[in-house]
């Protein structure tokens, strides 16, 4: 998440960069109010969670769940959402994961952005992993390929980008 927020913070965003603890989960329930009134004043969340068998990690989980608190007064609704995730496998299922994030965004009323680039584009280095529903990144010993990176800074600025536009029309 690091190459995103710099990414972000180079377009003169605010960013609120967040990692969720198991300290926050209390009987299976994720608990910040502050993180939640925080993210509420933002215009856009890009989501992020490795893929564990196939999906979003517990902590995220937990933190999706906890949304359902405020799911019925909308209180996300047109922001502006995206997702990334990562994993050892080439593929590992991450697709689902990315998958589950646009379900969440859709029931807030969120509007999601994916990648707008084709898959391996080899001029700018990008989507090396095809996938345009979102950014999928395979780590090695705990790295991440430089082209995952690219796509996540890459995905970091469409979304800059798009949210401006928004806020420019509003």
């Amino acid at each position: 998440m690091s190459a995103v927020k710099a990414e972000l913070l180079a377009g003169n965003a605010n960013v609120v960069d967040y990692k969720i603890s198991g300290e926050e989960i209390i009987k299976g329930r994720f608990i910040n109010n502050q993180l939640f009134k925080n993210l509420h004043e933002c215009r856009a969340i890009i989501f992020g969670s490795p893929t564990y068998m196939g999906g979003v990690a517990a902590q995220f989980k937990a933190f999706a769940d906890a949304t359902s608190d405020f799911w019925s007064n909308q209180k996300w609704a047109d922001k502006i959402a995206a997702g990334i995730t990562s994993g050892t496998g080439l593929n590992g299922d991450q697709s689902s994961t990315l998958h589950y994030l646009t379900v969440l965004a859709s029931q807030h009323g969120m509007v999601w952005v994916g990648l707008d680039t084709p898959y391996n584009n080899s001029s700018e280095g990008i989507n090396r992993l095809g996938c345009q529903v979102g950014v999928t990144a395979c780590s090695t010993d705990g790295v991440v390929d430089g082209a995952d990176l690219k796509s996540a800074q890459s995905l970091a600025r469409r979304v800059l980008k798009i949210a401006g536009a928004i806020n420019h029309e509003t």
